[in-house]
């Protein structure tokens, strides 16, 4: 598909650019909210890709984490261009580009890079998932108290720290890890490929899961809201999982959500 191999090759431009410029000096912002980072190369990873991808598909419109919405089509580019901007700022080695292609609201296609570990996660519509060209597959955990779980804080989390906590708390008590790395793509595309069982996050925006909600889903797991509904890319929750544990994280959640 042309479209895939073009957000490949573009993904992996923009990584390569961000490895080699981790270790130099960064100007560095605050966005809204206290924790909200945004650095020169958050900006100068969207520009490459969005160049790139008018160049080639000029009529489709672009939803990006910096410039926002633009064009008018039925097929939008999800656009995260750095996903784990605080873990590069501080040069903790955890981020990735994440980008992908929808037609309405059906995802055709993810991917994801990670230019530290030069991981390529990629999936296609009805094609499987992949790690540097390989199809993946899920873990086999199938009980809640043998899964390792991931989750992420939003960066107004110091409004609401009793609230995340309470899930926090309930995974540590019912799980056989929790993990909290600082970028939600990745735990994602880990949920796919089995490193990870579980994941739960709440106000994500569309770039940052678009990609690795396709990959988790062609791998054959499973992306809800936080009750086991159907998942919505503007949704306030996500809960991702290889499916066999995914009615015990729901419950976990749901009790989490009551004390």
């Amino acid at each position: 598909m042309r479209e895939l191999e073009a957000a490949r090759r573009v993904a992996i431009r923009a990584g390569r650019l961000l490895e080699r410029n981790q270790a130099r000096p960064r100007s560095i912002r605050l966005k809204a909210g206290a924790g909200n980072l945004v650095t020169d190369m958050d900006h100068a990873s969207e520009e490459l890709i969005v160049r790139a991808l008018r160049r080639e598909f000029p009529d489709h419109a672009i939803v990006a984490e910096e410039s926002g919405n633009t064009g008018d089509s039925s097929h939008r580019w999800y656009i995260d261009p750095l996903d784990g901007t605080t873990n590069f700022a501080h040069g903790y080695p955890q981020f990735a580009v994440s980008i992908a292609l929808a037609r309405e609201d059906d995802l055709l296609l993810g991917v994801v890079y990670d230019p530290v570990r030069e991981e390529l996660f990629t999936a296609l519509r009805g094609d499987g998932a992949r790690l540097n060209g390989a199809p993946i597959t899920l873990s086999p955990v199938d009980q809640l108290g043998r899964a390792l779980l991931a989750t992420g804080f939003p960066y107004d989390h110091r409004q609401h720290i009793d609230f995340h906590l309470s899930f926090w708390r309930e995974a540590l008590q019912h799980a056989q890890g929790v993990r909290r790395a600082g970028a939600a793509a990745l735990d994602l595309c880990y949920v796919a490929c089995g490193r990870l069982d579980g994941f739960w996050e709440w106000n994500l925006h569309p770039w940052d899961l678009a990609a690795g909600r396709l990959i988790i889903e062609e791998a054959g797991g499973l992306v809800t809201d936080a009750t086991g509904g159907p998942h919505r890319l503007s949704g306030e929750e996500t809960v991702a999982s290889n499916g066999r544990i995914h009615g015990e994280l729901l419950a976990m959640i749901a009790r989490a959500r009551q004390r």
